[in-house]
């Protein structure tokens, strides 16, 4: 699983369907607004961002996060990796069906 934020639902929305297309997601979930405080240039910053969830097989997770790093609008983005370690099997099928090319 590959999670990321952006500062707009609209490139969040942008950023779900290029993975889909491109095979490297089989899934990805816009979340709602969430408020994130984080340190940026030597202060503390608040804004509202929107949160994308990916759903991939592992030999596609490279090529989805290089890929997010290409498109994403952040100088530092955020892209979290998850290794999924357990969950139904017909779903982890259907995930790796998805991400072929």
């Amino acid at each position: 699983m590959v999670t990321t934020v952006v500062d707009a639902r609209s490139v969040a929305d942008l950023l779900a369907a290029a993975a889909v297309a491109g095979r490297l997601a089989a899934c990805a979930q816009v979340g709602g607004q969430v408020d994130s405080t984080y340190w940026w240039r030597s202060g503390v910053e608040t804004s509202t961002e929107w949160s994308v969830q990916f759903k991939t097989a592992p030999d596609r997770a490279q090529a989805l996060v290089d890929q997010l790093r290409s498109g994403h609008p952040y100088e530092v983005p955020e892209i979290l990796l998850s290794r999924v370690e357990c969950g139904d099997p017909a779903y982890a099928a259907w995930v790796h069906e998805q991400t072929r090319p």
